[in-house]
């Protein structure tokens, strides 16, 4: 269980060498939710790139990773839904340490997802709070996302979907 949302916007630069810190309310919880051990003493994020439709990549406290495991194995074994779920977000998944400093590199395939250049990766970093994730955006990438607002107000939308559960 997630001992405390992720939440809020931040935006980080990105270096030359791919390095960008972690927002410090984010890495509280991802401190939060993975203990340090003799195998792993800093604690980890766990970088999801999956999906060709995706622009983003879901990042997961080791905690949050380990319940998306156990509900992606709760799943039919061999059915197609499971082995889309596994492809897309166990596959293609990375897991990161982080530095005592608060920074991570971003991995490759990390960057191509967010849009970055393989031979540049200076820029910003847009980290967004989803509860129980945060996802990381290139930042113009993010600041271009047009929600479709329908006039509906977002309170209203977890009214009823409390009702309906």
């Amino acid at each position: 269980m997630v001992s405390e949302a992720f939440r809020g916007e931040f935006y980080q630069k990105v270096d030359s060498k791919a390095r960008v810190s972690i927002p410090a309310a984010f890495r509280r919880i991802l401190e939060a939710e993975d203990p340090s051990s003799p195998e792993f003493p800093r604690p980890r994020v766990y970088m999801v790139y999956g999906g060709k439709s995706r622009n983003f990549v879901e990042c997961y406290s080791k905690s949050g990773a380990d319940a998306l495991a156990a509900k992606i194995e709760a799943m039919e074994l061999g059915s197609p839904d499971r082995d889309l779920a596994e492809r897309d977000l166990i596959s293609r998944s990375v897991m990161v340490e982080i530095e005592p400093d608060g920074r991570i590199v971003l991995p490759v395939k990390v960057r191509a997802k967010m849009g970055f250049a393989p031979d540049d990766s200076a820029g910003e970093a847009a980290f967004a709070g989803f509860t129980n994730r945060f996802k990381l955006f290139r930042r113009e990438v993010y600041e271009a996302e047009d929600e479709d607002d329908d006039g509906i107000d977002p309170l209203t939308r977890v009214g009823r979907a409390a009702r309906a559960g």
